[in-house]
């Protein structure tokens, strides 16, 4: 086999396995994981068993690739490091969580990952360290009260955020996603802002999906 046919081989596999990923996000985030099949999947996918199987050992399987790959895709708002950056993070998140599926799929196989094997917070683990890093350099700016831990605080709102937006789905749909973050951020900002920092902020709705 020539090196230009395994390359040609190589990208058919990946392709086929981003095409199986996308159709589960689908499927797993309409009927969760217990409503959702492999048939489902691979008739969504369009594609054979033996091409499915090639790639996952089943159900469980792909549930996983979908929750820890959740953020795949997505592109952070551009702009210095810090506080803001942070907050256009979390917003720009909010409107991805009315649209995109893979995001929506793998924040609800987060959640119900107790039906499909052994608890794993990689997915968590994933933005707290993304959430730091923000934070960390709002610190180095100045931009954060002396006494703020930034790894406890990073580790704080993944879970505020977590819950804020499990709540909003049950009860909106997420219609309302966006509001209710500002909300938690204008309350915790005094507690981990300086009054200069605070002054400077702006909640920039041009990712409110629900306002369009």
């Amino acid at each position: 086999m020539t090196k230009e046919t395994v390359q040609s081989v190589h990208e058919r596999a990946v392709a086929t396995r981003e095409r199986i990923i996308r159709a589960a996000s689908e499927v797993f985030d309409e009927y969760g994981y217990s409503g959702a099949s492999v048939s489902k999947i691979m008739s969504r996918a369009g594609i054979t068993p033996g091409a499915l199987y090639f790639h996952f050992s089943g159900k469980q399987a792909l549930a996983h690739a979908v929750m820890v790959e959740q953020g795949n895709g997505l592109e952070s708002p551009p702009g210095d490091d810090g506080l803001q950056r942070l907050i256009d993070i979390n917003l720009y998140l909010a409107g991805q969580l009315q649209t995109n599926s893979l995001l929506r799929a793998g924040v609800r196989l987060a959640v119900e990952q107790g039906e499909f094997g052994a608890p794993d917070d990689t997915p968590y683990q994933y933005w707290v360290a993304q959430f730091a890093a923000q934070l960390l350099a709002a610190q180095e700016k100045g931009e954060l009260l002396a006494d703020v831990d930034v790894h406890e605080l990073a580790w704080t709102l993944v879970s505020s955020y977590s819950g804020t937006q499990l709540l909003s789905q049950i009860s909106t749909g997420r219609s309302d996603l966006y509001r209710r973050l500002v909300a938690l951020w204008r309350y915790l900002l005094p507690g981990i802002a300086t009054p200069a920092a605070r002054a400077q902020l702006s909640f920039n709705n041009q990712w409110d999906q629900s306002a369009t």
